[in-house]
């Protein structure tokens, strides 16, 4: 009995040394985890945050001052390289990333139009007829519900939207975003479909500083300007939406580029509009009126002269109001405009 107690002392003893000796390894983990972490974020001589990843030296590396700050590093990229879209598009072993502009998110699968396999040969008759209802139930089922179908045509509608104003595929997700949450919330009972698209959208726009008037919007919709604006404010208050009113400043680059004007008026622009936003200028004032007449008043000074008509068209606002809006500008500003 005393040599029995004696092995399960010692085998007891040995397991919690061994327990010991696993928790101070995974604490060390930890510690060099923390280090590596806190290492990534800056760097430790100069401060600087501006760290690049050298692949093919496998290097973390400061860019203010060189110095190396981590080695060995694992690529997560691909093996392979392509040198156009076909042959990433070929090589690719993934699909399309998740989408939330697509009711299903992208992630169901997709029958090809083309009678084709994937060789490239062309299938035979005798399967034409089973793959063509293959690709009829494929389109029945992948819209299974009433919510699925409301999605994919508020979607679809979006998407045209999106497409006439030529608007970057950030502020797509943003409303499909907007729109997805409202739906969750019942908010589409009682509107119009293309209503609260239209409000999504322009909810997405001022979210992502790439504004387009209610307007512009109503232009490309099928809703009035009126029921658009009303969507909007509902929709902003129920789902919380914070958004700051727009700056003339965010309207500048695109009126430039519709009147064909150089990077140096445009400058000019946003400096003037600084100066008459920090004397307070702009408050209780249309956005696009603003911009218009700090536009006006840029391509002037800068020898680059463009009518109130021309102004006035590309940013839809009235001759009169940029009349109205560059008079208190250059009057407050004391900019000397030789007509």
């Amino acid at each position: 009995m005393v040599e029995v107690e004696r092995v399960r002392y010692s085998d007891t003893s040995e397991r919690e040394k061994i327990r010991e000796m696993i928790k101070a390894r995974k604490e060390k983990e930890k510690e060099k985890s923390s280090e590596t972490e806190s290492s990534v974020t800056n760097c430790p001589e100069c401060g600087s945050r501006n760290l690049e990843q050298d692949y093919e030296r496998a290097e973390l590396v400061c860019s203010e001052c060189g110095l190396v700050i981590d080695t060995d590093l694992v690529d997560e990229g691909p093996e392979w390289r392509a040198f156009d879209h076909d042959q990433r598009m070929k090589r690719s072993r993934v699909g399309a990333p998740m989408t939330y502009t697509i009711h299903d998110k992208g992630l169901s699968t997709m029958i090809d139009w083309r009678n084709r396999d994937s060789y490239g040969k062309s299938i035979s008759s005798k399967n034409r007829a089973q793959l063509y209802r293959l690709r009829k139930w494929q389109r029945r089922i992948r819209v299974s519900n009433a919510t699925e179908r409301n999605l994919a045509f508020a979607l679809s509608e979006l998407d045209r939207m999106a497409s006439a104003l030529g608007l970057p595929r950030t502020v797509r997700e943003t409303a499909a975003v907007v729109y997805r949450k409202a739906v969750d919330k019942n908010l589409i009972r009682g509107r119009s479909i293309e209503g609260v698209a239209a409000a999504a959208l322009y909810a997405a726009c001022r979210q992502c500083s790439v504004p387009r008037t209610l307007d512009e919007i109503g232009e490309v919709s099928r809703v009035s300007r009126k029921e658009i604006g009303r969507t909007y404010r509902f929709i902003s208050r129920e789902l919380s939406l914070k958004l700051m009113p727009t700056s003339p400043i965010d309207y500048v680059p695109r009126f430039c580029s519709g009147l064909k004007l150089k990077g140096e008026v445009q400058s000019k622009g946003v400096e003037i509009l600084r100066q008459a936003s920090e004397k307070e200028l702009t408050s209780g004032r249309g956005p696009t009126g603003v911009a218009a007449a700090a536009i006006y008043i840029a391509s002037i000074l800068c020898g680059e002269r463009r009518t109130q008509r021309e102004v006035a068209d590309v940013a839809g606002v009235t001759e009169v109001t940029i009349r109205n809006r560059y008079k208190e500008l250059s009057e407050e500003l004391d900019i000397e405009i030789i007509l």
